[in-house]
């Protein structure tokens, strides 16, 4: 069984999958207006509610950090590889790999960004990766409900096939030949991100077409894997949207052009 906690989580699984749901458990005593209206959603979906302690629901959760909900629920079903490339319609696809990321608030991080700046779907290594847990949930405040996500055997494997069905490997690493903001993104691209402090796994940084950069003005040579991970989705995202501006709503001035596929 799955356990989902805090107000956000809890909340979007009731919205998303409550045919999945079990029951919550909420802090009993006075409730503010967040429990509220998830009490009346659970109703509306015929979802059980159960009432306990704070230590009741730190003990459900093991955390302490349960915002005061907790959801019991199915084992959520994961998708293939497959799924995500035979999926969608003619719009360019935009997928997200993560290599190795192991810590679940990062996890949740980038599930959320990812979720934000319209990615189609996530692949996530079957080891050596943070799963898709109560605490990767929260800190996705509710995006793990929403973000496609494909849990795959061997992330190299996975890559290749991509690129068979030519959607082009950008990996990021501090070492990266390019600045992230100098790519064109608006094709078929498949973002890889590497793991907390070491990453791009040799093997996956030889699969990547290109490798990105983000340039740094201080001392420290990287940005936490999930600040990265914003800032180059919704690089991507700004240009997917600009290119899609319709011809009277461009800017007066023109951006320069940018090298990049095709280039």
């Amino acid at each position: 069984m799955e356990i989902l906690f805090g107000l956000h989580p809890v909340t979007e699984a009731v919205r998303v999958r409550p045919k999945d749901l079990d029951h919550i458990t909420v802090l009993s005593g006075p409730t503010n207006p967040r429990v509220a209206a998830l009490l009346d959603l659970c109703r509306s979906a015929r979802v059980r509610v159960s009432y306990g302690s704070r230590e009741e629901l730190q003990r459900m959760s093991r955390s302490e950090n349960h915002g005061g909900a907790v959801a019991f629920l199915k084992e959520r079903k994961l998708l293939t590889i497959e799924d995500l490339i035979h999926s969608g319609g003619d719009a360019k696809r935009f997928f997200l790999a993560l290599d190795g990321v192991e810590d679940p608030h990062n996890m949740g991080a980038l599930l959320r960004t990812a979720d934000g700046a319209g990615v189609d779907g996530v692949l996530l290594p079957e080891r050596r990766s943070a799963p898709l847990s109560g605490a990767a949930a929260k800190a996705s405040a509710g995006a793990t409900e929403h973000v496609r996500a494909a849990k795959v055997t061997n992330l190299v494997r996975s890559l290749e096939e991509l690129k068979k069905h030519n959607i082009w490997i950008i990996g990021l690493d501090e070492r990266g030949t390019m600045d992230y903001d100098q790519f064109d993104f608006n094709t078929d691209i498949c973002l890889v991100m590497g793991r907390e402090g070491a990453g791009l796994h040799d093997l996956t940084k030889r699969t990547c077409d290109f490798l990105l950069r983000i340039p740094m003005a201080g001392a420290v040579p990287s940005l936490n894997v999930s600040v990265a991970g914003a800032v180059v989705m919704y690089e991507a995202a700004r240009q997917r949207r600009v290119k899609q501006r319709p011809a009277d709503e461009a800017p007066a001035k023109a951006s320069k052009p940018r090298k990049g596929l095709g280039s």
